[in-house]
């Protein structure tokens, strides 16, 4: 499977890219031949806790909580 796509192609076609990367795959985005950047899933083990908002406001949420929201996206 061919994983370097044109910026173009991988702007005009973002939703069925962020499915494939999603599913676990990795594309090299290139501009003039060249690369510009990686698209690859994220690895839920690299995140680290810098703030809690629990502390801040009643109520507030955990950091957790806020990246269980945000994969829902």
């Amino acid at each position: 499977m061919n994983n370097i796509i044109g910026l173009r192609e991988f702007r005009e076609n973002l939703g069925k890219y962020e499915r494939r990367i999603r599913d676990g795959q990795s594309f090299i985005i290139m501009k003039r031949s060249r690369p510009v950047f990686t698209a690859c899933p994220v690895d839920d083990e690299k995140w680290e806790t810098v703030i809690d908002f629990t502390q801040f406001r009643k109520g507030g949420i955990t950091a957790q909580e806020l990246l269980a929201k945000l994969k829902k996206m």
